[in-house]
């Protein structure tokens, strides 16, 4: 029971006084970064100065409100008097803040996906379509993402209806139909040069659905009705060229063989005989019938 006690007595002196070094380490290595960026100014450094004699002169309650966690897919750009304290955002983990002087803003890095709205787009070729789409994105740079534009999200979605409507008003109807994937990747590559300021990386921009009006569409059937049946006319008329052109082979070696002609019938005349026909009609060279009137 007293190895106990004394145990616990050594570990709450040496929480405690391990804590405030380490504490005052921490801060004192934040304002020496402010005293390197010299931005803060002579009234800045004062309020800053003041707030540290606070933050140890109370330090058993103050440490709550200097302890700081953020996430592992998170992190934290501290502001300190309005201005941002390091070019590197904090986390993930723990991180200190002087509460009278400090501010953070939370950014999430995590990959964000939004569908865009479905829009009514002239084409190339005057054809109006309303076509939708889907954007991956993520934060690349949360300090850019914080100080460079008011909300990344909401921006980087209005910025992708209107690249939407820009890159599809360069294509034809056909190329929009049949060229996703390079319509896809030009969107991409126009997202992600705008918002590179922003800290934003567009991963992925996809086509979802193209919507033709209902005219367009029973025009387009009839034509590719008629291309079809177009094409069944010539491959029908192609392969009566190839009959005839067979036909005509087979009279040139028949006709170098009399008897061959013979053998053809007989063979016309087994192949009728196994049907089931009640009547066979079979015609006779006029050679053989002229050979029997002269007997």
């Amino acid at each position: 029971m007293l190895i106990t006690c004394n145990f616990s007595l050594y570990f709450s002196l040496y929480f405690s006084l391990s804590l405030p070094v380490y504490l005052s380490l921490s801060l004192s290595l934040s304002l020496l970064a402010d005293v390197g960026s010299g931005s803060l100014g002579c009234c800045g450094w004062l309020i800053v100065i003041l707030s540290g004699l606070f933050v140890f002169s109370l330090f058993p309650f103050t440490i709550w409100f200097c302890i700081k966690i953020v996430q592992e897919y998170e992190r934290a750009v501290i502001f300190r008097l309005g201005r941002i304290t390091d070019r590197k955002a904090k986390g993930p983990g723990i991180f200190f803040v002087l509460p009278c002087t400090d501010s953070f803003v939370k950014v999430d890095l995590r990959t964000v996906s939004f569908d865009i709205p479905p829009q009514e787009i002239l084409t190339k070729d005057s054809v109006t379509v309303c076509v939708d789409g889907v954007v991956y994105f993520r934060v690349s740079d949360p300090i850019s993402s914080v100080a460079n534009v008011s909300n990344a999200d909401f921006s980087t979605r209005l910025l992708a209806q209107t690249t939407l409507r820009n890159v599809l008003g360069t294509k034809n109807l056909a190329e929009l139909l049949s060229d996703r994937e390079g319509i896809s990747h030009s969107m991409q590559a126009s997202l992600d040069e705008a918002t590179d300021p922003w800290g934003i990386k567009v991963e992925r921009v996809e086509i979802k659905d193209v919507k033709l009006p209902h005219q367009l569409q029973r025009a387009m059937a009839a034509e590719a009705e008629a291309t079809r049946e177009a094409r069944a006319k010539v491959i029908a008329a192609e392969g009566e060229m190839n009959a005839s052109r067979a036909l005509k082979e087979a009279s040139l070696v028949i006709a170098e063989s009399p008897s061959g002609l013979q053998l053809r019938y007989l063979q016309t005349l087994t192949t009728i005989a196994a049907e089931k026909n009640s009547t066979i009609i079979f015609p006779l060279p006029m050679d053989v019938i002229s050979h029997f009137m002269k007997k």
